[in-house]
C-alpha cells in the first residue's frame, strides 16, 4: 500500500511538474474560473492581456473591458472550455479553464426519459434548463416569440419617432 501511495504521489508531481513545463516563461496556468449558466461575472484580466480567446464561444462568451483591466464571462451552455490570453506579441500571457454550472437550489424530477428542472429559490418554480425536453422547446419558443415582440415595439417606436 505504501508503495502505491508513493508512487501515485511521484506521478502527480511529475504531472503537476509537467503541466509547469508546458506553459511559456511568464505565462500563468490559473485557477479554473467557474460561472453560471446564463449569469455574467467580472473578473480581472490577466496582466499585459490584449487578446482573448476562448476555446468554445457556445460554452462561454467572453468580453474585454481595457480601460478598467477587466473581463466578463458570461455562461451560455453547461460544460468546460479554456481561456487563453496573449499579449500584444501574441506571447501566451496566461490559459484557464471555464466551467459552467448550475447555479443556486436547483431540483431535478425524473419522469422516464421526461425531464424537469426546479429552481428553489426559496420557493420552488419550473425552470427548464438545457435537456429538460419539452419544457425547454416550449419555454425557449415563448422566449423567442417575446424577443420578437419586444425588438418589433422597439422598432416601432424607432420610426414613429422620425
Amino acid at each position: 500500500m505504501r508503495t502505491s501511495v508513493a508512487s501515485r504521489l511521484a506521478a502527480l508531481t511529475m504531472g503537476v511538474m509537467a503541466m509547469g513545463l508546458a506553459l511559456p516563461c511568464g505565462a500563468v496556468a490559473a485557477e479554473p474560473i467557474y460561472v453560471a449558466l446564463d449569469v455574467a461575472k467580472v473578473a480581472r484580466l490577466p496582466p499585459n492581456a490584449t487578446t482573448l480567446i476562448v476555446g468554445n464561444p457556445s460554452i462561454a462568451d467572453i468580453t474585454m473591458l481595457k480601460a478598467s483591466g477587466s473581463m466578463v464571462i458570461t455562461g451560455k451552455s453547461y460544460g468546460e472550455t479554456n481561456l487563453i490570453a496573449l499579449d500584444k506579441n501574441g506571447d501566451l500571457v496566461a490559459e484557464s479553464a471555464i466551467r459552467v454550472r448550475q447555479s443556486g437550489a436547483h431540483v431535478l424530477v425524473q419522469r422516464g426519459v421526461e425531464r424537469e428542472s426546479y429552481s428553489c429559490a426559496p420557493d420552488c418554480m419550473l425552470s427548464p434548463q438545457l435537456g429538460d425536453g419539452k419544457a425547454f422547446e416550449t419555454m425557449s419558443t415563448q422566449m423567442q416569440l417575446r424577443n420578437s415582440a419586444v425588438t418589433g415595439a422597439a422598432q416601432a417606436q424607432a420610426t414613429q419617432a422620425r
